[in-house]
């Protein structure tokens, strides 16, 4: 699907999430808060920990299960970081993919977003019960649509049932109509427009519901960019780079807006579209057309720092950070595919099988995979970044599956 953010409509057609991969999670940078305790993990002894050559030859494994071109992982044990890489950073060249390199975050762009939104809440200029239709009057209707019925905190939650709209409804998505409209800008508007000509998957959830229904919905977070514009008066984009990059030191991370280019050193990343037997390359693209859903960019070590800072306490108070993950089942037919997963407010929680639990977010774009994840206090973290993505049903699950069995073993064994 086109600039889905972070899963496409062919996996929810499925019940098979790509969002539902892991999550990230990170050590404090600074005051640390008391650990939550469903961060608890088996402890790994000394001896199954990872060696950088195991570590090496587990990233080779997932470049060949998942069919990836190229693919970075990068490993933190307490103060200990280990870097392994496997495959091409563009295709045909030998040349290997960088460490530390700009990537596009894809939807790890949603807990930005969501940050930015509980700061404010905490600041009291808006609250996670007001309705999309104090801050947004009459954009949100039609077909069934009522922004009136819809909250704050409903659009964090995926819990709105506003319909997952995506461009390729209009653009199409084989290779040529992604060649074809790679470059185009896409309005916020436009694109809740988009979801706005379908009716809603489902009713909203009320705040107390213990058991609400649950689609993966990237308007929502273009909606919540634009009451983060409407409660401050600037972009989205602005906010979260004063409340949250330039504070942390994030060098790499940015919104880049229309353009369309990544900054070296980057690799290369490539999908198979439907009905193409040959790698496209979706590197150079406008991310304007999934906006605050999933447009920033990043590396390795600012994912990493975010997490922590926002794990750490220094990001949202205790209560806001507390309403963060809180979280509700994503219902039955996509634990079928990831059995556990949970989703709070631009967070996922998923289980580990030592134990505990990872949390945070990932991303996914034509081309790409991102996948992080901590345990807990945050003394362990990883993120895996793959490219080459596509090939059907069957390709994308097990190229999940194997992303997902690296990070899980990474995390449950640490380095040492």
């Amino acid at each position: 699907m086109r600039a889905t953010g972070m899963i496409s409509r062919a996996w929810l057609a499925t019940a098979v999430v790509l969002a539902a991969g892991v999550a990230s999670m990170a050590p404090a940078l600074g005051a640390t808060a008391a650990p939550h305790p469903a961060f608890a993990a088996t402890a790994a002894s000394v001896e199954d920990r990872l060696t950088s050559r195991q570590l090496q030859r587990e990233t080779e494994r997932v470049l060949a299960e998942g069919g990836f071109v190229g693919i970075t992982v990068r490993v933190r044990d307490g103060a200990r970081t280990v870097h392994a890489r496997a495959g091409e950073a563009e295709l045909h060249t030998g040349r290997p993919v960088p460490s530390e390199a700009e990537f596009r975050l894809g939807s790890v762009t949603k807990t930005f977003v969501a940050t930015v939104v509980l700061q404010l809440v905490a600041e009291g200029s808006l609250s996670l019960d007001d309705t999309v239709e104090r801050w947004l009057p009459g954009v949100v209707s039609g077909n069934g649509n009522d922004g009136s019925r819809i909250t704050v905190r409903n659009l964090l939650q995926h819990t709105s049932g506003i319909y997952n709209y995506g461009t390729e409804e209009d653009t199409g998505n084989t290779a040529a109509d992604f060649e074809r409209t790679r470059f185009d800008h896409w309005d916020p508007e436009q694109l809740v427009a988009g979801a706005m000509r379908h009716r809603p998957d489902f009713p909203p959830a009320p705040a107390d519901d213990p058991e609400p229904d649950w689609n993966y919905s990237n308007p929502g977070y273009v909606l919540a960019g634009m009451i983060i514009e409407k409660a401050t008066g600037r972009p989205w984009a602005e906010e979260v780079r004063d409340r949250i990059i330039h504070p942390l030191g994030l060098t790499g991370t940015y919104a880049p807006g229309d353009d369309p280019y990544l900054k070296a050193p980057h690799a290369h990343t490539y999908h198979l579209f439907p009905g193409s037997g040959t790698w496209t390359d979706t590197t150079a693209r406008n991310v304007s057309s999934v906006d605050a859903g999933a447009a920033l960019v990043g590396t390795e070590r600012d994912v990493d720092r975010f997490f922590a800072a926002l794990l750490g306490g220094r990001l949202l108070p205790p209560a806001q950070l507390a309403e963060m993950r809180k979280t509700v089942s994503v219902g039955e037919n996509v634990e079928a595919g990831f059995p556990g997963l949970r989703y709070g407010l631009g967070l996922m929680r998923q289980p580990l099988t030592c134990g505990g639990d990872t949390w945070g977010h990932g991303g996914d774009l034509e081309g790409f995979t991102v996948r992080a994840g901590s345990v807990g206090d945050g003394r362990r973290s990883v993120v895996v970044v793959a490219g080459g993505t596509g090939g059907g049903y069957e390709q994308l699950l097990a190229a999940e599956r194997a992303v997902r069995g690296l990070v899980d073993r990474a995390l449950c064994a640490g380095v040492g």
